[in-house]
């Protein structure tokens, strides 16, 4: 009986963190504001001491810290892993969950003075995986030795796979818009040009500098000055 109530909580639990990590996907949040749900959410359902979440850099080849529920300054300014170096780029690196039953006594793990100032015993890494590659990493650390189960291991593997797809689509969102903003700007200051070249009778080159002449001794952007000018022009008739 005891076994079968275990069982039937660390489904409710799975079910919670992964309804709780999906409903962000169509959330007005920011990612940062996503990463410290994820980060949070599992921390509570795993009942770790740290809970910490890690992104892939590709410029650097490097896993940095993004999202910690930890107060622990030392731990949050530690440096930034390789791909294949530590516990944690091993797990990236192979794609595959890694456990740690003691990370004081673990050669791989890179920082023990810190593991033993906070009191970190036990880890389960967790790679992020999504579209044929990993984006990082989901940490989780016990304060006491703990032998991890399957279980726990599918709870957390099953997170961070949902966490890589919310990333990824807040990652993807971020740049549409931003490339909706860029083509936007290009309209209106197209449009300002042509205004410029008609009022003033100055060449394309030479409308498209004086915008930008005036965006710079003013401060504002050049979608500032183009509206301005587009404006002042719909003004007059």
């Amino acid at each position: 009986m005891p076994k079968k109530i275990t069982k039937t909580i660390s489904h409710a639990k799975q079910f919670e963190a992964l309804s709780r990590v999906s409903k962000s996907i169509t959330s007005n949040l920011y990612l940062e504001d996503i990463l410290k749900l994820i980060v949070t959410v599992s921390a509570e359902i795993m009942n770790s001491k740290i809970c910490s979440l890690s992104l892939l850099d590709e410029k650097t080849n490097t896993l940095v810290l993004k999202a910690t529920q930890s107060m622990s300054e030392a731990y949050n300014k530690k440096p930034p892993l390789h791909m294949g170096e530590g516990i944690a780029g091993k797990a990236a690196l192979e794609n595959k969950p890694q456990v740690v039953f003691d990370i004081t006594k673990e050669p791989e793990y890179k920082y023990k003075d810190i593991a033993k100032k906070e009191g970190l015993r036990s880890l389960l890494s967790v790679p992020l995986y999504v579209k044929g590659r990993v984006i990082g990493v989901l940490n989780n650390y016990t304060s006491r030795p703990h032998k991890f189960t399957a279980e726990e291991i599918n709870i957390l593997t099953s997170v961070a796979n949902q966490a890589a797809i919310v990333i990824e689509n807040s990652e993807l969102m971020v740049k549409t818009k931003v490339i909706q903003e860029e083509l936007e700007t290009r309209k209106v200051v197209e449009k300002a040009k042509g205004i410029l070249m008609r009022e003033q009778g100055l060449g394309e080159q030479e409308a498209f500098k004086k915008i930008q002449r005036q965006s710079m001794d003013t401060r504002h952007s050049m979608r500032q000055i183009a509206e301005a000018i587009i404006l002042m022009d719909s003004m007059k008739k």
